[in-house]
């Protein structure tokens, strides 16, 4: 198959999912064109108030379900991430971030959905099955909070490779640098200047391995995970 057939079926199973997402009830989600639209103008943003570089890019699968896992060192981390992506993404986000007047909306628009930090959301869990199943990317910040102060990671929680396993689909491991500097703990806004690396690592296939429980294999895998980025920090 063409790349040009890959991103025609992409686009197809995407508006597929947009329009049942709208038949479910669920916040308006943009039409590709319009996520485009949006990634084209922050690509340009990000280039030019942070420079943002990004290396690997040729690791980003251009169809299949995926999950995109990465360190979670700003508020602005989902849209650096995307940025690179020519896909159509779902996001698993803090519940609360979406009562922000101007953040939440967006990240509604393109595609995120709610999850407590605390706790687990079954709901949430069964559509991120769906879309990874049907061929869909899903982004997870594993330690489930921002990292410290200083960039340095947060421990790793094992739902992103616990839904990978039930899911039958792979990880991209993500590593976020400069993050911390542009925007620190303890400011209300981020810095305008800045350097800004993102590293998309090769895939990580996650697998059982013989006599393991999916506990021990998700654990396992998360370690791996935290290590493959943070080889990069």
């Amino acid at each position: 198959m063409s790349e040009t057939e890959t991103r025609s079926n992409e686009i197809a199973h995407a508006d597929v999912i947009r329009r049942r997402v709208a038949a479910d009830g669920e916040h308006f989600m943009l039409p590709r064109w319009g996520i485009e639209i949006i990634r084209a103008v922050f690509g340009s943003l990000f280039r030019a108030l942070w420079d943002m570089r990004v290396r690997g890019a040729e690791n980003i699968p251009p169809s299949g379900g995926m999950i995109i896992a990465a360190n979670h060192q700003t508020y602005i981390d989902p849209f650096w991430i995307a940025e690179p992506v020519r896909r159509y993404l779902r996001f698993l986000a803090w519940d609360e971030s979406f009562s922000w007047p101007v953040a939440g909306r967006i990240m509604r628009w393109l595609g995120a959905w709610p999850i407590p930090l605390e706790k687990g959301d079954a709901r949430a869990i069964r559509r991120s099955l769906q879309w990874l199943r049907e061929g869909g990317a899903v982004v997870i910040f594993p330690e489930g909070g921002r990292a410290n102060a200083d960039g340095e990671m947060k421990h790793f929680k094992s739902g992103a490779a616990r839904l990978a396993l039930e899911a039958g689909v792979p990880i991209l491991p993500v590593t976020v640098r400069g993050g911390q500097q542009i925007w620190p703990h303890g400011w209300r806004y981020p810095r305008l200047t800045g350097h800004l690396e993102l590293v998309y690592h090769p895939l990580q296939h996650v697998r059982l391995l013989p006599g393991e429980t999916t506990r021990a294999a998700a654990r396992r895998e998360t370690d791996q995970l935290a290590e493959t980025i943070r080889t990069a920090l």
